[in-house]
């Protein structure tokens, strides 16, 4: 009876190092140390464990070193494009420094992100990369207790003591706002995510409402949607928003992918962008530049914020202290679909 794939003996360390003719201690530094081992003998070591099938025991070299070299993740959502950017530059500097990356997703529900957080810290996650600050202290005491470090990114606040990699949501809109304001815009509304959980979409409604109070405008009278993320729910958003508050001239939304959904609505409804109303976004996703017109937003370093994220992480596993939280600046993309208030 002929032996099936399934059926054959896993090869060991021991069968790499014969079949080499090296010893295990070699086949080992050539694996952890491909520097330290000569060409001729790393080669025939290489082939050895691509001939023989050979996988390293992760799990047994976690448990010496105590650390597994995996890095967590709890993303809000795998939809929204705007974590896409960041996450891949994560696991880029990730990759290069001999970690893996293990990801999950809590579609914006505390309770999921809560079970997440534990479930990748109980696979051996040595660190853990968390999005905004908004979360129950049960989370972070948890990450304390195990001595697991963490770091927060896409939020930077000064009054905050967790250790972050991320940008002033509310002054960055703030900005944005103030420039609505100077195309002579005073009807202003507001589209978001919902706010109750999410610390990033609350300081950005925070942000323009600060712009009014300064211009002089009264921020509480902001007509302020709140709808799921989406392309389809951006445009029922704006719908339902102009039914609201018809002489609205201007609406600021807290992500590119809600201003899209705007800026197709719009067209639907027979108006012009800028002409009869201007619309803005927040994060200068790609899309950003190809909607038609270019849409006029808050540019944010993802990539960078990515990158430093995990630099700073993986220098919190190895020196198991917190590091100082590191502020990035962003700035604002003035396009077309922002001119000056019609009415």
């Amino acid at each position: 009876m002929n032996q099936s794939p399934d059926d054959k003996p896993i090869a060991t360390l021991a069968d790499v190092a014969r079949y080499a003719n090296v010893s295990t201690a070699t086949v080992s530094r050539c694996l952890n140390s491909p520097d330290l081992v000569v060409p001729l003998t790393r080669e025939r070591v290489l082939s050895a464990v691509q001939h023989l099938g050979y996988t390293p025991n992760f799990g047994a070299r976690a448990l010496a070193a105590k650390q597994t070299n995996t890095i967590g993740v709890v993303i809000p959502t795998m939809e929204n494009a705007v974590f896409a950017r960041g996450i891949q530059a994560f696991q880029e500097e990730l990759v290069r420094n001999g970690k893996t990356l293990l990801i999950a997703s809590s579609a914006y529900d505390e309770a999921l992100e809560n079970e997440q957080v534990r479930t990748i810290v109980a696979r051996g996650a040595d660190g853990v990369l968390l999005i905004g600050y908004h979360r129950s202290e049960e989370v972070y005491d948890f990450l304390k207790r195990r001595s697991v470090p963490f770091v927060v990114a896409w939020s930077f606040d000064p009054n905050q003591s967790h250790p972050a990699v991320g940008f002033n949501n509310k002054a960055a809109m703030a900005e944005l706002a103030r420039q609505v304001i100077l195309h002579g815009h005073r009807n202003i509304a507001c589209i978001s995510a919902a706010t109750a959980a999410n610390d990033r979409a609350r300081e950005r409604v925070a942000g323009i409402r600060l712009a009014m109070t300064e211009a002089g405008l009264s921020g509480d009278q902001m007509v302020l949607t709140e709808t799921p993320y989406g392309i389809e729910a951006g445009e029922i958003a704006f719908r339902s928003t102009l039914a609201k508050a018809p002489n609205t001239t201007a609406v600021m939304c807290a992500n590119d992918v809600l201003a899209i959904g705007a800026l197709r609505a719009a067209k639907e409804m027979g108006l012009r962008v800028p002409d009869d109303i201007s619309i803005t976004g927040f994060d200068d996703i790609e899309l950003a530049m190809l909607a038609d017109p270019a849409l006029t937003t808050v540019h944010v370093p993802h990539r960078e914020m990515g990158r430093r994220a995990a630099s700073m992480l993986i220098q919190m596993v190895k020196q198991g202290e917190a590091c100082e939280s590191i502020e990035l600046p962003t700035d604002i993309r003035l396009r077309k679909s922002l001119g000056p208030a019609a009415r």
